[in-house]
C-alpha cells in the first residue's frame, strides 16, 4: 500500500528542489544582466544606465529573498512570515524606487505604496515580536 504521506512529501521535496535550482539560474543570470547593462553607463546617459542598473539590482534582491525563503522551507518544512514578509517589502520598495525614477507615479501612488511598506513593517515586527520560535 503506497503511504500517502511519504509520498506527498517526496513530490513536495522534488518541487522545492527544482524551484531552488530555478531560482539559482535566476540569481545567475541576474548577475549577469548587471554586468551586461554596465555598457548602459558609458554608452547610454549615466542616468538611464544608472536606472537599469538599480532596477536590476532591486529584483536580483527580490530573487535572494525568494531563493532564502525556498531554502529555509526545504531545512524546516514550513514558510516563516517574516521571510515573505520581507520579500513583499523588497517587492514595493521596488516598485516605489522603479516608479520614481520614471516618474510614471502620482502622489496617490507613493502614498498608497507607503501606506502598504508601513503595514508590512508593522507585521514584520509582529512577526519577530510574537515569534513561535521564541515562546
Amino acid at each position: 500500500m503506497i503511504d500517502h504521506a511519504k509520498f506527498f512529501k517526496k513530490i513536495t521535496d522534488s518541487i522545492v528542489t527544482v524551484i531552488l535550482y530555478v531560482l539559482l539560474l535566476a540569481l545567475i543570470a541576474g548577475m549577469l544582466r548587471i554586468l551586461l547593462d554596465m555598457r548602459f553607463v558609458a554608452v547610454d546617459s549615466i542616468e538611464g544606465g544608472f536606472h537599469k542598473i538599480v532596477t536590476n539590482v532591486l529584483t536580483l534582491f527580490i530573487v535572494i529573498e525568494f531563493f532564502k525563503t525556498f531554502a529555509d522551507y526545504s531545512r524546516h518544512e514550513r514558510i516563516k512570515l517574516t521571510l515573505i514578509t520581507d520579500a513583499t517589502i523588497l517587492i514595493v520598495m521596488r516598485e516605489i524606487t522603479v516608479g520614481l525614477y520614471s516618474r510614471s507615479f502620482g502622489y496617490e501612488t507613493v502614498f498608497s505604496l507607503s501606506a502598504l511598506l508601513l503595514v508590512l513593517g508593522v507585521i514584520r515586527v509582529l512577526a519577530v515580536r510574537y515569534s513561535p520560535e521564541k515562546v
